[in-house]
């Protein structure tokens, strides 16, 4: 898992990551890391401690003012002993090898390593493990490991993807001047950009596309070296995304992965936040420990629904069957989206209440769903009111971002036991609430799953993905504002019929008993599933 600073670092083990990868902002391909020499030190430290490696990264492409930097850096990290060390510079590479020959060396993806080729040149130089490039194939994977049985292999599963060859862009400097290949990226792959016509007056002006004028036009790209050979591009008024990558999820595929004996799974993200890498490692953590506990009946679903609840650009295989298709790209819309978002985190955990800093915005009436690092089953908590550690106050409305510590006593969490509470949910849990989306954002969900749906099952032509788009792009075209979420567990008035703790309307409304009678025959804190209570739900609505 990715470590973009301490506090994430322990949250990424705690949820389950065998090992992280962690490094300074000036030596690795990463400015905005929040880690010192010290930290580093510290998070190595904190791996071992809990039986977990630590991967530093020193994958810079080096200039000549950084090579007096690599001479302290390496001898201080070498002292804790890091599990291994990941490069893309075949000059730092020979360096480290030579000043410290005890380190396990890594060869990082930014080598763009897409053959059992290069693998068994590096393997030749020393390296212990290759991080290969995103672009290889499954059945180049197979045929690798094949080939190269005695070095680690490293494949990327989870994450942002880059619209050049791992990394080997600049875009971003020609836009920005920003470079991506010493760890400042603008992203300018993500950016919206238009179509524009220079007239012979010299003015430059938006070529404005209706229904009176759409008909006249065809745009063409032609290559310098190809003439005669046109292209077609196109564009609406909206604008087009058309460098814009979808995220990288294996996660469909992952059983194919572990069949063949891969060593590490990849997941990018050191820019992302505390409950990406939190969520994403549990996913996968779990994930792979099914997979292996019972392989002939493993399925993807459940993991799944657990990466749709971390905002993404939507889901895409990407390179995993040699090619990408149009699938793998979004060209309507940009933002990383999710119906859920980082509610919380508990900060202490008293002998009768969870004490925890706010992230997001929380109303009165909320349901709140407590992320277990230990546990695969989660606790849910519908709270009316929030009481301030500061001054006890109690409020209606708490801000995010103001780091506002609220306490949640167990006497709030009554079909729960109190000392399992302790227990599961220690320091760094994560807590999430469900996210309000504009009508166009639920379009964009809905149209992300049908694509990565029809891309798993290879089918590249359906009426489907194509309503969805137009129903996309209207929605876009008419920008609602209007928020709403996809259950009515928010406010004081709704109930989804899950029996969240505290829940009065669930606990004390008569339309609910049938739900009551089937829980009191369920164990300890388990809830209704999401079948049962979506037919509850329809049966008091038939009700009423």
């Amino acid at each position: 898992m990715p470590a973009g600073n301490l506090r994430k670092l322990k949250m990424a083990i705690l949820y389950g990551a065998d090992a992280v990868y962690l490094g300074t902002p000036d030596m690795s391909l990463r400015t905005k890391s929040q880690f010192s020499l010290q930290d580093v030190i510290e998070g190595v430290e904190f791996c071992h401690k809990h039986g977990k490696r630590a991967y530093l990264t020193l994958n810079l492409f080096s200039h000549n003012k950084d090579v007096p930097k690599l001479e302290e850096y390496i001898d201080t990290v070498r002292k804790v002993k890091p599990d291994g060390l990941i490069i893309a510079d075949p000059g730092v590479f020979q360096f480290v090898k030579e000043r410290a020959p005890e380190l396990s060396l890594h060869i990082s993806t930014q080598s763009n390593v897409s053959s059992w080729l290069s693998v068994k040149f590096w393997q030749s130089m020393g390296a212990d493990l290759c991080v290969l490039a995103r672009e290889v194939s499954f059945s180049e994977l197979k045929e690798i490991r094949e080939k190269c049985p005695d070095i680690m292999l490293e494949a990327f599963v989870h994450g942002a993807m880059c619209m050049t060859y791992s990394g080997r862009c600049l875009l971003s400097n020609f836009m920005a001047e920003r470079g991506a290949n010493q760890g400042n990226c603008a992203n300018s792959c993500r950016w919206n950009y238009k179509l524009k016509m220079r007239m012979k007056d010299g003015t430059v002006q938006a070529l404005e596309l209706d229904e009176n004028n759409i008909n006249m036009f065809e745009f063409l790209l032609e290559e310098g070296c190809r003439p005669g050979e046109l292209m077609p591009i196109e564009e609406d008024d909206r604008g087009s995304y058309i460098l814009n990558s979808k995220d990288l999820c294996i996660m469909p595929k992952l059983d194919e992965y572990l069949k063949i004996g891969v060593d590490s799974l990849k997941v990018e993200g050191r820019g992302k936040s505390e409950y990406y890498v939190a969520i994403v490692a549990r996913a996968y953590r779990l994930a792979i420990d099914d997979y292996y506990k019972d392989p002939d009946s493993w399925n993807p679903k459940p993991y799944m629904r657990e990466l749709e609840a971390v905002g993404n650009r939507g889901y895409t295989l990407a390179f995993h069957d040699g090619r990408l298709t149009n699938y793998a790209h979004d060209y309507e819309h940009t933002a990383s989206l999710a119906q859920w978002e980082y509610a919380g985190v508990v900060t202490k955990v008293t002998k009768d209440a969870f004490e925890v800093e706010i992230k997001n915005k929380l109303v009165a009436g909320e349901v709140l769903e407590f992320i277990s690092p230990t546990n695969r089953n989660t606790v849910l908590l519908r709270a009316y009111d929030y009481e301030d550690t500061k001054n006890g106050k109690k409020l209606e409305i708490v801000q995010g971002g103001t780091k506002t510590i609220v306490r949640f006593p167990f006497a709030l969490f009554e079909h729960e036991d109190v000392n399992e509470l302790q227990e599961k949910f220690p320091i760094y849990s994560v807590v999430r609430k469900e996210r309000p989306l504009t009508e166009e954002q639920w379009n964009r969900v809905k149209f992300d799953k049908i694509a990565q749906n029809l891309e798993i099952k290879k089918k590249y032509d359906d009426a489907s993905y194509d309503k969805q788009r137009d129903k996309l792009a209207k929605s876009i075209a008419e920008d609602l504002s209007e928020r709403r979420f996809k259950t009515n567990r928010v406010g004081i008035q709704g109930c989804c019929g899950k029996g969240c703790n505290g829940c009065m309307i669930f606990w004390q409304d008569e339309t609910y008993a049938r739900a009551r009678e089937i829980l009191l025959k369920r164990k300890q804190g388990e809830q209704l599933s999401k079948a049962e209570a979506q037919e509850l739900r329809l049966a008091v609505i038939g009700e009423l």
